[in-house]
């Protein structure tokens, strides 16, 4: 058995549901959830967890996107565009959040002996591919240049990018996090991060090197597989591999009682950075 598949079969999965809260559910709160969880899973007060969530029309940037020359016009554009913005705790650079896009975070435990950075991705790669075997087996995980927070664990198909993959690390907790792009068109979302960037740098050298988007790289897996294929039954589908992989059932809940505190110092956490960075 692989490293990464023994990762994935835990004695356990907590499940935390949040892909069909909607509107009144920001991203902001995503990363403090995170932490959160992390800092539970690390602990041992909680089981390994698998969460699912879905934000509106919101441009997540990473921490090397605020060191742009001209970020307010970017910023400026991408409100222009209906979009809200944040920045995140994960690495990586920008990318687009809306209602078709299926946000997944697996939270391990580091125990005995930690978990290397690529066995993590691993075992979110292994996950998605088992997820839709049913219906491919042409995914694969390399960087697609010309893609949006390009990185080696870009998964494609036929060479175009469907979905990233990051990880934040918090008190012996390690959370994976994959943006899935299920439905709609993934070449629009990358024009939108495109200007985004061109609005930013307006053609100025810059110590970071950000990517030259090319929007007819990424697409959405709906495109990539010609397939009824909504975030519900993605969801279903991902559901349906984590039963398979536990020994128990799984667990549903929201944040315990005894996470809620915790859980209020992260989100003021995550606040207090996004107030420093961004301008606007």
């Amino acid at each position: 058995m692989s490293e990464a598949l023994t990762l994935l079969r835990q004695p356990e999965w907590r499940v935390m549901d949040q892909s069909s809260l909607g509107p009144q559910f920001p991203a902001i709160q995503s990363f403090a959830i995170d932490d959160t969880l992390c800092e539970s899973v690390g602990s041992g007060n909680s089981a390994a967890v698998a969460r699912a969530w879905v934000h509106e029309k919101t441009v997540v940037l990473g921490i090397q996107d605020v060191r742009l020359p001209y970020l307010e016009k970017g910023l400026t554009y991408l409100t222009e565009q209906g979009y809200q913005y944040i920045v995140r705790t994960s690495g990586g650079l920008a990318v687009l959040l809306d209602s078709g896009v299926l946000n997944l975070t697996l939270i391990f435990p580091e125990t005995e002996k930690s978990i290397d950075i690529n066995r993590g991705y691993d075992a979110m790669y292994q996950l998605i591919k088992m997820m839709f075997a049913d219906v491919t087996d042409k995914i694969e995980a390399y960087e697609i240049v010309g893609s949006y927070c390009p990185g080696s664990y870009d998964l494609s198909i036929d060479g175009k990018k469907f979905a990233g993959i990051s990880q934040r690390r918090v008190k012996r907790g390690v959370a994976v996090q994959i943006y899935l792009c299920v439905t709609g068109s993934g070449s629009e979302r990358a024009a939108i991060i495109r200007e985004f960037y061109e609005q930013s740098i307006q053609e100025e050298e810059t110590k970071t090197a950000y990517p030259k988007i090319k929007p007819e790289v990424m697409a959405s897996l709906s495109e990539l597989l010609n397939i009824n294929l909504t975030v519900d039954n993605t969801m279903m589908r991902f559901l349906q591999v984590l039963q398979k992989l536990s020994n128990k059932p799984l667990i549903t809940s929201q944040l315990y009682d005894f996470e809620v505190p915790k859980y209020d110092h992260y989100y003021e956490r995550v606040v207090e950075r996004n107030e420093k960075w961004l301008p606007l």
